[in-house]
């Protein structure tokens, strides 16, 4: 009997731009081939970009408020540099600004302004690659205390936090093993809720390192000013509120919308565009895409 081709799971990640209508979207499958995506969230229109053939870790990347720039981390540990943190016009990967790291300790980093980067690399780590400058109005700071620290957190509670979301319960994490359903299990969920007028999103963290599964097991749900729950879209990859008022929803290698402007409450759930099934290609990046300023970078209409 022939073997049954198994096509790798389709993940998805955005980041939201704080003060204009865009999310990038950090399009994973397989593991490390990673396609960057603009999404015009006023027009729902979604532009490709470029494919990097790496581990991108999402969670420790950031957007500017404009949305004109991207802070990332990746990782290649057959590239002499290893991993790195790097400063990019999405829908492209391609660095403007350039640190080496060599280790996934911290990485990545924040915008606390338009203007003023937070690295997230201990201060050995924060001279910028060869041939790389930052231009003179641009200010890049440590993260903190925290810079350099953990791996995915401290950063990525940092950034929610500072984005509205509050943690309404920690979670009580237990090790089970690498041969577990789940490396690591909470036993009583880790909780995330960001508010909207009358609607609160929950985020439900049960897990880390699924076998066969995504890295962090997560569930997401709608509730009314009452605690009651009005959508429940189950297991999910990422969701989060737009500049706009929607929330937005990544599920099953999906991305969907749902409105919240209605008079009787939020419309169902509706599919915007379908992300599984598409393969690398090279990319090669616009001139604009190089450079830290000028004229606007869009990407290929999906």
């Amino acid at each position: 009997m022939p073997s049954r081709t198994i096509e790798p799971a389709t993940r998805l990640w955005g980041v939201v731009a704080r003060k204009a209508p865009r999310v990038v979207i950090f399009r994973r499958g397989p593991t490390r081939q990673v396609l960057l995506i603009s999404w015009h969230t006023d027009t729902h229109e979604f532009f490709a970009g470029q494919w990097l053939k790496a581990r991108v870790f999402e969670r420790r990347s950031d957007l500017s408020p404009s949305g004109e720039k991207l802070i990332y981390f990746a990782s290649d540990y057959g590239r002499d540099m290893q991993t790195w943190t790097a400063v990019s016009r999405p829908p492209y990967f391609t660095a403007i600004a350039l640190w080496p790291k060599g280790d996934s300790w911290g990485g990545g980093g924040l915008f606390a302004t338009e203007r003023r980067i937070e690295l997230n690399h201990p201060a050995h780590q924060r001279k910028l690659a060869p041939g790389f400058r930052i231009p003179k109005t641009i200010e890049v700071q440590l993260l903190g205390q925290i810079a350099g620290a953990g791996e995915d957190d401290p950063i990525d509670s940092y950034r929610m936090l500072r984005d509205g979301w509050e943690m309404r319960q920690p979670g009580k994490w237990e090790h089970r093993g690498r041969k577990s359903r789940v490396s690591y299990e909470n036993v009583e969920n880790e909780v995330w809720t960001r508010s909207r007028g009358d609607w609160t999103l929950e985020r439900r963290i049960s897990g880390i390192f699924e076998r066969q599964g995504p890295k962090y097991v997560i569930e997401h749900r709608v509730l009314d000013v009452r605690g009651n729950i009005t959508h429940d879209f189950g297991r999910s990859d990422w969701c989060d509120w737009s500049y706009s008022g929607e929330i937005l929803l990544a599920r099953d290698g999906r991305l969907w919308a749902v409105s919240s402007s209605l008079p009787r409450g939020l419309a169902e759930p509706r599919e915007l565009i379908d992300l599984r099934g598409l393969q690398f290609e090279q990319v090669i990046p616009p001139t604009a895409a190089t450079l830290w300023g000028g004229e606007a970078v869009i990407g290929r209409e999906i």
